[in-house]
């Protein structure tokens, strides 16, 4: 069971495209995040992968490898 709050323009428009095609709100927000939720994934899944396998390097790093320090 998940509840959630929306925006009262998201709300009407959910509100009016279950009337006009004869399905429930909820049928239409679990087809909505049915069809984004592997995109979400994929998204939030390669950026956790890359923030783990990065090695950072400092700026003072930077400038010494590019002669721009002091």
């Amino acid at each position: 069971m998940l509840a959630i709050r929306l925006p009262e323009n998201i709300e009407a428009r959910l509100g009016l495209l279950a009337q006009e095609t004869g399905l429930t709100k909820t049928a239409l927000a679990r087809e909505a995040i049915l069809e984004h939720l592997d995109d979400l994934e994929d998204l939030y899944l390669a950026q956790a992968r890359a923030r783990k396998n990065r090695k950072t390097i400092s700026l003072e790093e930077v400038e010494r490898d590019l002669g721009l320090a002091d």
